[in-house]
């Protein structure tokens, strides 16, 4: 069938997600797995996309955590650190795709606040044709009410979409509404996935 939308999940699909990653550096990772441990800062993140308050949720975890406040006021202060480095060559097939003509959607878990702030740091974040953000919504994947959602605005077949998300839950649940997915591993993986749907050539996705 075929494709009229393509829709990409944006960490660790445009942008590298990797908290863990960023407090290894901050802190080292005996101390990040420490606090990892001791604070389920995955529930505290989740509680933002979900449409909590950016800051306020962040520094009420570190009030409630004395011992580990300064380092739970990090995943507010230094959020940017762990949201990067841009991935070019997703950013690449997001463009060229749009220069096709080809709708190109985001379905996001992401806070309002931190969504909007992220917009000022990342220019492709304003690209795309309709951006689906979980903390907007009140509803984060793989719920499967926030798929619907999703079809419900853009008013297409699930079927006709073609989505791209680097979690597996994610994936099983769009396909069991019926979308077509992409288990992202890589852009390159992704970009042939793109020709092979006729939706790029094999210059225009970089292969």
């Amino acid at each position: 069938m075929t494709i009229e939308a393509v829709i990409f999940d944006i960490g660790n699909v445009l942008i590298e997600w990797n908290p863990e990653r960023f407090y290894d550096w901050a802190i080292g990772r005996a101390q990040r797995e420490a606090l990892f441990a001791e604070v389920d800062l995955h529930s505290m993140n989740d509680a933002i996309d979900a449409g909590g308050l950016f800051r306020e949720t962040i520094y009420d975890w570190a009030d409630r955590h004395p011992d580990w406040s300064a380092e739970i006021r990090m995943w507010h202060d230094n959020w940017i650190d762990m949201a990067s480095p841009r991935i070019e060559g997703s950013i690449a097939l997001l463009r060229a795709l749009r220069l096709r003509g080809v709708p190109v959607f985001a379905l996001t878990n992401f806070g309002i606040h931190s969504f909007a702030y992220a917009q000022t740091q990342y220019d492709f974040l304003s690209e795309f044709d309709r951006a689906y953000v979980s903390g907007q919504m009140g509803v984060i994947k793989p719920d499967p009410r926030i798929y619907e959602l999703v079809e419900a605005d853009c008013g297409l077949a699930p079927a006709r979409l073609l989505f791209t998300d680097d979690r597996a839950d994610n994936i099983a649940a769009a396909q069991a509404r019926g979308w077509q997915t992409h288990p992202f591993q890589g852009w390159q993986g992704w970009a042939q996935r793109l020709v092979a749907e006729d939706l790029l050539t094999e210059k225009e996705a970089g292969l």
